[in-house]
C-alpha cells in the first residue's frame, strides 16, 4: 500500500514538472506570429551593360526615372518576336503623352547574328522610343539570367533527312557548324518600375489595348 501511495505522489510531481516546463517554454519563446504570411515580389531583373543598337554603351541605370518594358528576343524570329514588339509599339501609341514615361527595349538573346547594325535596321520598322541591345558573349547571358528568360539554339534538321532525325532536336547533322537555327526561348514582357524594380508581365497574345491599359495603371 505504501508503495502505491509513493507511486501516486511520484506520478504527481511528474506532471506538475511538465506543466511548470511547458508553461516556461510559452513564456520564454513569446507567443507566435499568426500574421498570413504573403508572397514577396519575384526576382525578375537587376543591373546590365549591354550595347544599344546605335553601338553605345549603357547599363541599366540609363533608364532610371522612367519605366521599362523588357522584351527579350532576336531579329530572325519569325513570328513571336515581331507580334510582341508590335503589340509593344501600338501600346506606345495608345499611350499618348504618357509614352514620354515609358522605355520599350529589344533586348536580343541571338548575338552571335544581332550586331548592332542589323539591331539598328530591325528596331526601325517599329516604335521610334524603342531601343534595341545586344552585346558580348557574355553580357547577353548575364542580362537574360537577371530576368530569368530562358533560351537556346534550334538547329532544324536538313530537309534531306529522314524520319529517323525528329524535329526539335537541338542538334541536327552538321547544323551547328552554320547560323541557319532558330532561338527557343521566353516570349514575356517584362514592366519595370523608374528604379527598375519589376512590377508585372504580360505574355505573349496580349493584345495592345490591353497592355497600354494595364501601364495606364502604374504611370
Amino acid at each position: 500500500m505504501k508503495f502505491f501511495t509513493q507511486r501516486r505522489y511520484f506520478l504527481a510531481a511528474a506532471v506538475c514538472f511538465v506543466v511548470v516546463f511547458t508553461l516556461a517554454t510559452l513564456f520564454r519563446e513569446g507567443p507566435k506570429d499568426t500574421a498570413p504570411r504573403t508572397v514577396g515580389t519575384p526576382a525578375i531583373g537587376g543591373p546590365f551593360t549591354l550595347v544599344d543598337h546605335t553601338g553605345k554603351s549603357v547599363s541599366d541605370t540609363a533608364f532610371r526615372g522612367r519605366f521599362m518594358l523588357v522584351f527579350f528576343g532576336y531579329t530572325f524570329c519569325p513570328d513571336v518576336c515581331p507580334t510582341n514588339i508590335q503589340t509593344i509599339s501600338d501600346a506606345m501609341d495608345l499611350l499618348g503623352e504618357q509614352a514620354d514615361m515609358v522605355q520599350p527595349l529589344f533586348v536580343t538573346i541571338d548575338p552571335e547574328r544581332d550586331t548592332t547594325e542589323v539591331m539598328a535596321d530591325y528596331v526601325s520598322n517599329f516604335h521610334p522610343r524603342l531601343v534595341g541591345l545586344t552585346g558580348t558573349s557574355d553580357q547577353v547571358p548575364a542580362a537574360a539570367k537577371a530576368y530569368r528568360v530562358y533560351y537556346s539554339k534550334y538547329y532544324p534538321p536538313p530537309a534531306s533527312l529522314s524520319g529517323e532525325q525528329e524535329s526539335g532536336d537541338e542538334k541536327a547533322g552538321e547544323g551547328e557548324e552554320n547560323s541557319d537555327y532558330f532561338m527557343n526561348h521566353s516570349s514575356a514582357t517584362y514592366m519595370m518600375d523608374r528604379d527598375g524594380k519589376f512590377i508585372t508581365h504580360f505574355g505573349h497574345g496580349i493584345d495592345s489595348e490591353d497592355m497600354a491599359e494595364r501601364i495606364r495603371k502604374y504611370l
